[in-house]
C-alpha cells in the first residue's frame, strides 16, 4: 500500500468516527482514544485534518549539518571540502546545543549548521559517542528555537511519528508514519534500544529528530534497513530514543565523554541454534558466557550458561538489550534480573558498577590484576595464571598461561587471594614475581 492510500484510509476512518457519518455506539474508553480531537486535529477554517499546529513550533529547531573533512593539497587546512552531511536538532536554544549522529560528524575537521531561516553558522563539537551514534554540537547564535523533549518510555506501537531532516539534498522535509516497534536491537552497535518507525527516512535524515504528533522530540533518526540498491527507504527506520539520548548528551555536555555502568558479564545473544543446544524453546535473551571475578554479576550469583530474559522490568531481546539498560545507568543502581538456568526461571539483582573497574578484582574462584587472571592451583600453594590478557603489560613482560606464581617481592604466596592483595598494596610499583614453569623457577617483573 502506498503512503498516499495509508493517509487516505486514516482520514476516512476518522471521518466516520467524527459523527459526520453514522457510527455504532462505543465505550467511553474507545471514545477517548478515537475522538476526532485526540486522533487527528481538524482545522475548521480550512476544512482539513492537520498536525501543522503542533509541529510548526518545532520545525525551526531542525537544522542541516555539514561536515567538512581535510582535503588533499596545500590549502586543505584553510579550505576543507564537504565530506558528508546530515541533520540535527536544537535541544537548548539559549546555549545553542544541537544533537546529531556520530556518523554525521565522524572524522570531520570543521562543522557548519544551516538554519531554516537561511542563516549559516560554524559549529563546535562538544563530544561524540560512537556506541550510541550520538554527537553534540554547539553554535553561538541569537534567536534560536528548540524542541521539547519527552520521555520515550511513554511511547506505544501505533503512535504517530514524524521524521524531519534534509534528505537527498532537499530542503527541510517532513514525513509521517507510526511507531512500528520498540526496544529494537541487533543492528551491530554496543548500545541498542531503538525505536522503529515507518516514517520515510533517507540519506541526509541522519541526526534529525523523530517527533510525536505534538511536535515533541522522542528520538534521533540514525539508521534504515533497505533491501534495494542505494539504501533507499523501505519503511524500516530506527531512532535512538530520548531515554538514551539524554543520558549521553548530559555526559557529553558535562565532560565531553561518556562513562557507562557495567556489571562484569560477558554476554552473547541467544540464537535458535544455541537455544536448541541448551534445550530452550525461546529465541530471545542474552546468554552469559563469562562472569568477571569480583564483579556485580558474580555477587548476584550468575554463572556461564544462564540466559537473561528480563532486566529492570524490560524484556531482553539479545545482548544489546542488556547493554542498553546497564550502559545508561548510574553506578549503584539496583537492577532486578530474571534469568533461566537449566530451563528453570530464577531472579536476582545486579548492582551497576562504575565504568572504570578496580585495578585488582577478587572473586570467589578467580582474581584479575594487571592483565592476569589468577586461580588457585589444583594442588600445592601459589596462584596459577589462567589467562594473560593480549596486549597487556603482563603479556609484554613474558608471563604465560599455566605459570604458577610462588613468590612476590621475595615473599611466599599462599593462594590467589594472597597474591591479589599484595598486588593491590603495591599500587603502581613494579612487582618482581617468581613463577614455576615446566618445573623451573623463572623471575619476571610485573609492571603496573
Amino acid at each position: 500500500m502506498t503512503k498516499h492510500s495509508l493517509l487516505a484510509g486514516a482520514a476516512l476512518a476518522i471521518f466516520s468516527v467524527s459523527g459526520m457519518a453514522q457510527a455504532a455506539p462505543m465505550t467511553a474508553a474507545r471514545a477517548a482514544v478515537q475522538s476526532p480531537v485526540a486522533a487527528m486535529p481538524y482545522d475548521a477554517r480550512r476544512g482539513v485534518f492537520t498536525f501543522a499546529a503542533g509541529l510548526e513550533e518545532s520545525l525551526p529547531a531542525v537544522v542541516q549539518v555539514t561536515t567538512l573533512g581535510q582535503s588533499r593539497g596545500p590549502s586543505s587546512a584553510r579550505n576543507p571540502k564537504p565530506s558528508q552531511g546530515g541533520s540535527g536538532v536544537i535541544i537548548d536554544a539559549r546555549e545553542g546545543i544541537i544533537v546529531t549522529n556520530h556518523h554525521v560528524i565522524e572524522n570531520g575537521q570543521k562543522f557548519t549548521v544551516d538554519l531554516i531561516d537561511g542563516r549559516l553558522f560554524d559549529a563546535t563539537l562538544i563530544g561524540a559517542d560512537k556506541a550510541t551514534d550520538i554527537a553534540v554540537l554547539k553554535i553561538d547564535a541569537p534567536g534560536l528555537s528548540q524542541v521539547t523533549t519527552v520521555d520515550s518510555d511513554t511511547l506505544r506501537s501505533g503512535d504517530l511519528a514524524f521524521a524531519v531532516g534534509y534528505p537527498l539534498g532537499l530542503d527541510q522535509t517532513l514525513t509521517m508514519g507510526v511507531i512500528s516497534g520498540l526496544n529494537r536491537s541487533g543492528m551491530g552497535d554496543a548500545i541498542e534500544d531503538y525505536i522503529q518507525t515507518d516514517a520515510a527516512v533517507n540519506s541526509g535524515n541522519s541526526g534529525g529528530p523523530l517527533l510525536d504528533s505534538r511536535g515533541r522530540l522522542i528520538g534521533i533518526n540514525t539508521a534504515i534497513l533497505s533491501g534495494g540498491f542505494g539504501g533507499g527507504n523501505d519503511g524500516i527506520a530506527f531512532a535512538v530514543p530520548t531515554r538514551i539520548m539524554m543520558f549521553v548528551v548530559d555526559q557529553l555536555r558535562a565532560s565531553g565523554e561518556v562513562k557507562r555502568g557495567r556489571v562484569g558479564l560477558g554476554l552473547g545473544s541467544l540464537t535458535a541454534e544455541r537455544a536448541r543446544e541448551i534445550g530452550l524453546n525461546i529465541v530471545r535473551g542474552a546468554v552469559v558466557y563469562d562472569v568477571e571475578p569480583g564483579s556485580s554479576g558474580e555477587k548476584a550469583g550468575l554463572k556461564p550458561g544462564d540466559v537473561l530474559t528480563r532486566i529492570q522490568g524490560r524484556p531482553v531481546a539479545n545482548a544489546g538489550s542488556v547493554q542498553a539498560t546497564v550502559g545508561i545507568a548510574q553506578a549503584g543502581t539496583q537492577m532486578p534480573v530474571v534469568y533461566l538456568r537449566d530451563g528453570r526461571e530464577a531472579s536476582t539483582q545486579l548492582t551497576v558498577e562504575p565504568s572504570d573497574p578496580a585495578a585488582v578484582r577478587l572473586g570467589a574462584h578467580a582474581a584479575i590484576a594487571r592483565g592476569l587472571t589468577l586461580r588457585n592451583p589444583t594442588s600445592g600453594r601459589g596462584a596459577q595464571i589462567a589467562v594473560v590478557e593480549a596486549g597487556s603489560s603482563a603479556a609484554a613482560a613474558g608471563f604465560e598461561a599455566g605459570d604458577v606464581v610462588v613468590q612476590a617481592g621475595g615473599a611466599e604466596i599462599s593462594d590467589m587471594k594472597d597474591l591479589a592483595q599484595r598486588l593491590q598494596a603495591a599500587g603502581e610499583a613494579v612487582v618482581p614475581l617468581t613463577v614455576l614453569r615446566d618445573n623451573e623457577r623463572v623471575e619476571i617483573d610485573l609492571p603496573a
